[in-house]
């Protein structure tokens, strides 16, 4: 199964929808399968006080959302640019109208954010759309995630994929947690993904070996772009490496290796491997010794490991010294 690999950009683009195109140009040259972005309706989702996360002070939320926020029409607009292009248009709802606004849009499958997974309301409704849905779980526990898969299975999600997800900015390590994702896949029998924060692309490889659906990395022009995620994100040249190393890894799993099948490394065992050889002049009718046999390259007589077997027959013709030991040379 081909790992569905999402190009994170979020709210880099910084309100320009120039830079939103050029963002999805760049996830498509990078090979990615979905470009995702995020739909903030600040009246929906937020008090004008409430606080900014601790990775980013630059402005407060309300008034960074108002001044990067998409209308409707430039909304429509990029999905049927990301259509053009193609490649898949995605953008995480924060609120029940950012869903409402997303399914005028026409998006095909809904990206839950980790900050979403208590709000239930939220939830039935991104369930009641019918379209598969990609729960993240940085900050929740397991009870809270128990909660959110039912009231989503219950409310109509039959395509279902958990993200371990791990809100740290940027994650560790050892906080990266690709047991957690294992757990889920075993708990909730769906598909499992990993939302990616740390710097590297390791724990992304690490996830498509151990059997990762989906993959979901931030990425940013340049880590020198004004937000909350630059700095955070790999550039476009560690997303093309991401993608490449996903795929190779997919044609290592998909193509199983018989080691019994020897077909390929004939010439190989030819060149590398020994066999017995003759030391010595060897008469015909002699009673093969230690002191007549020795082990040299080439490959291409009798191995090495029937060296103990070949002691005390008898040669059935002479044989010149420095010669290869054959089957027929012996009885």
């Amino acid at each position: 199964m081909k790992t569905f690999i999402i190009a994170e950009f979020g709210m880099l683009h910084d309100g320009s929808f120039g830079n939103a195109c050029k963002m999805v140009e760049t996830a498509k040259e990078c090979g990615a399968d979905a470009v995702k972005f995020q739909t903030h309706i600040p009246e929906a989702e937020t008090l004008p006080n409430a606080p900014m996360p601790p990775f980013f002070k630059g402005e407060p939320r309300w008034e960074y959302f108002k001044r990067t926020g998409f209308t409707l029409e430039q909304w429509d607009k990029l999905k049927k640019y990301c259509d053009e292009v193609g490649i898949e248009f995605m953008s995480s709802p924060f609120s029940v109208e950012a869903v409402e606004l997303l399914e005028k849009v026409g998006m095909k499958r809904y990206k839950i954010p980790s900050g979403e997974v208590t709000n239930l309301p939220f939830l039935e409704r991104a369930a009641k759309t019918g379209k598969p849905v990609l729960l993240s779980s940085g900050m929740s526990s397991w009870q809270e995630l128990d909660e959110a898969v039912a009231t989503l299975r219950k409310a109509g999600t039959k395509d279902l994929t958990v993200f371990q997800c791990t809100s740290i900015y940027p994650t560790p390590s050892e906080k990266v947690g690709l047991n957690v994702m294992l757990d889920m896949k075993k708990r909730y029998e769906c598909h499992i993904g990993l939302s990616d924060q740390s710097l590297t692309n390791n724990a992304c490889l690490a996830a498509v070996t151990l059997g990762a659906n989906v993959i979901e990395k931030h990425i940013t022009l340049t880590k020198r772009c004004y937000g909350s995620d630059a700095k955070h994100s790999i550039e476009p040249e560690e997303f093309t490496e991401l993608v490449r190393g996903v795929r190779e890894i997919e044609k290592m799993l998909e193509n199983p290796v018989d080691k019994n099948d020897l077909s390929a490394f004939l010439e190989m065992k030819r060149v590398f491997e020994k066999s017995v050889v003759t030391l010595v002049d060897v008469p015909a009718g002699a009673v093969l010794t230690d002191k007549m046999l020795g082990i040299r390259k080439p490959g291409s007589g009798i191995a090495p490991r029937r060296y103990k077997d070949l002691i005390g027959r008898k040669a059935k013709r002479e044989i010149k010294a420095g010669q290869t030991l054959l089957d027929s040379d012996v009885q």
